[in-house]
């Protein structure tokens, strides 16, 4: 926090030092003057004048740096006179409430009002905040066992939410003491993220090892002169062995969109083109799956600000997972369409399937790092669980979001809207 009372009380003392400097200069002027009309043939008492102005010199500015330093403790005293402390509290971001030696509740802030409710003066504190580590932080400051303390709390409803609450005395001999709630809980949350990142991360690859290592074991020893059994074992291992390559290069590319900027404006994508090119790679994969994949392309250009190879991979990803998870249709539709609703026009591709659709629950998450609606289906289809997540973070750099659509037993259609400038 800023000390603008000591502040003041620089600027002033600077401002005297100042004054002084200058008066010493003008009469040092003065006396250098008279030195030469005095040398010149003038009277006595010129020389004694100019002793006078010297002692006078240096008498004034010690009255002067006085005055000014009591007229800035002066300042100083009114100023803060007109502070209270609803006025502090009111300054403060963060929620803040200040209670008495009973833990009742003396003011709060609107920052507190908001996060907690329900808060009026003469509330006792110990029945508001009734977590054992609240009880025995406020135990602690108003018996005076600890001049101040924090904790961790966690507000349960109406979300949750991690706070990390500090508590000391105000001033001196008042019988105030004040708490402050600092939010962590979107520290936490991006904690238990990388946490839970590191950890899936860690199974997905741990498990395909344990797999090569098992069928290298097994080829050493028991299958060794078996010929059938080696040739399975290796397109075992073959298969493990590109399903963590496949890992890697997800991971990798997380990383490095993770790094970059939003994309930059200027370049232009052929978005028709981009996605014909999309669908011509993906056409033997759907015709292995029984498959037709239809076109809906509205008439004339359809550019959009971007990098092709990521709005590639994005479509790619989109198409990919319609033909291996919608199969069950017989069909994918890939449409373009305008949107000229929103305030800003922009243009709209969907992706639809007619396959067995997914649960409503799992479609706020479906976007999450390693999150699969069904494991061992997304594994058998040799899904990593993060194409998704890779697909979020394209669309984020190019201020393109994804929306999702899908009812059980009548397929899924994933919608990418891009601007159009």
């Amino acid at each position: 926090m800023v000390d603008r009372g000591a502040d003041r009380k620089g600027a002033t003392q600077a401002a005297a030092s100042r004054l002084r400097r200058s008066r010493w200069l003008l009469a040092a002027a003065v006396v250098a003057v008279l030195a030469v009309y005095a040398f010149g043939g003038l009277s006595i008492y010129v020389p004694l004048l100019a002793l006078a102005l010297l002692v006078a010199a240096a008498m004034l500015p010690a009255d002067v740096e006085r005055q000014s330093a009591d007229e800035a403790a002066a300042i100083e005293a009114g100023g803060l006179q007109l502070l209270s402390g609803e006025y502090l509290a009111a300054a403060v971001a963060d929620p803040l409430i200040i209670f008495d030696r009973t833990a009742t509740l003396v003011h709060a802030n609107a920052a507190a009002f908001a996060a907690f409710g329900g808060l009026a003066p003469g509330m006792s504190l110990s029945l508001k905040f009734r977590a054992p580590e609240m009880q025995a932080l406020l135990d602690g400051i108003v018996s005076g066992t600890v001049a101040s303390d924090v904790v961790d709390y966690k507000e349960k409803l109406p979300v949750e939410r991690t706070y990390r609450v500090s508590a000391s005395s105000v001033g001196h001999a008042t019988d105030l003491y004040v708490l402050v709630f600092k939010d962590q809980s979107e520290t936490r949350r991006i904690e238990r993220m990388r946490a839970d990142f590191i950890a899936n991360a860690s199974h997905e690859l741990r498990t395909p090892l344990a797999s090569i290592a098992g069928f290298i074991e097994t080829l050493r020893g028991p299958a060794r002169k078996d010929p059938a059994a080696r040739d399975q074992f290796l397109q075992i291992m073959q298969n493990q062995t590109g399903r963590m390559a496949r890992l890697i290069d997800d991971l990798l590319s997380l990383s490095r969109l993770e790094m970059k900027p939003y994309l930059k404006p200027g370049t232009e994508v052929d978005l028709r083109q981009t996605i014909d090119s999309v669908i011509d790679s993906l056409a033997p994969l759907a015709g292995e799956n029984g498959l037709v994949i239809e076109r809906d392309f509205i008439d004339g250009p359809h550019s959009v600000p971007g990098d092709r190879d990521e709005l590639f991979q994005v479509f790619e990803n989109l198409l990919e997972n319609a033909c291996k998870y919608g199969q069950s249709g017989g069909r994918v539709t890939v449409s373009i369409v305008r949107d000229e609703a929103g305030p800003e026009p922009g243009i709209d591709v969907t992706v639809r399937d007619y396959g067995p659709g997914i649960p409503e629950e799992h479609i706020p998450r479906i976007t999450e790092r390693f999150y699969r609606v069904d494991v061992e289906n997304s594994r058998t289809q040799k899904g990593t669980g993060l194409g998704l997540s890779i697909v979020k973070h394209i669309l984020t750099r190019h201020n393109a979001r994804l929306s999702i659509k899908s009812e059980i037993g009548k397929g899924a259609a994933f919608t990418v809207h891009l601007p159009a400038h």
